[in-house]
């Protein structure tokens, strides 16, 4: 059976997200990648006689979706922070997009901003809707409960507490978030929304 393989990021000294955060952090989602190859495997194994497992078949179906965007999610929220912060193409198509979407750069941030402080666990998301040609906030609760249909990650903020408390503290959220916009690469999610109008 293929497997999925783990990603390798170049994550340098980050402003307030300190080293050993990002070590924890990445050890994580050494997890996921490895929990959403051994549910393959038990899928498989379990599907051999469905009918006889069928609830067991059911349940680790229903885990995949958790772990397999657990594992998405994080491969988009650590490349944007590796290869050191990089500014946003004042003339680049993202920036342009950004705008006729929300009629100002400022205007998004701001929105995506309040939608990271949602109270709960899960994700911030910005996702490129291929089918309207438009971009799309949202929040994902845990990992996977309202990812959006037919469209494809772009920018994703890791908003579970393993990602901030460490170096923030529960009261830290807001410059949780103002730092990881610092320590963007924005080169790495323009590449990302390039790649879609392809």
């Amino acid at each position: 059976m293929k497997k999925f393989e783990e990603l390798k990021f170049n994550i340098g000294s980050l402003k307030g997200i300190s080293a050993k955060n990002i070590e924890e952090h990445l050890k994580l989602y050494t997890g996921y990648v490895k929990n959403t190859n051994l549910i393959l495997e038990k899928i498989d194994e379990l599907a051999k006689d469905a009918e006889k497992n069928a609830y067991a078949l059911g349940e680790i179906q229903r885990r995949f979706g958790f772990e397999y965007d657990g594992m998405r999610n994080h491969e988009v929220y650590f490349a944007s922070l590796s290869g050191g912060a990089q500014t946003l193409t004042e003339s680049g198509e993202l920036k342009k997009a950004i705008i006729e979407e929300w009629g100002s750069f400022d205007l998004w941030l701001n929105r995506f901003k309040a939608i990271a402080l949602t109270r709960g666990i899960g994700w911030a998301m910005l996702y490129f809707d291929r089918k309207e040609n438009r971009l799309l906030n949202a929040w994902v609760d845990e990992q996977h409960l309202g990812q959006l249909q037919d469209c494809t990650l772009i920018l994703a903020l890791d908003m579970w507490e393993h990602s901030f408390v460490a170096d923030y503290q529960p009261s830290g959220k807001k410059q949780y978030i103002e730092d990881f916009f610092t320590n963007l690469n924005w080169v790495v999610i323009e590449k990302n929304f390039k790649n879609l109008l392809q």
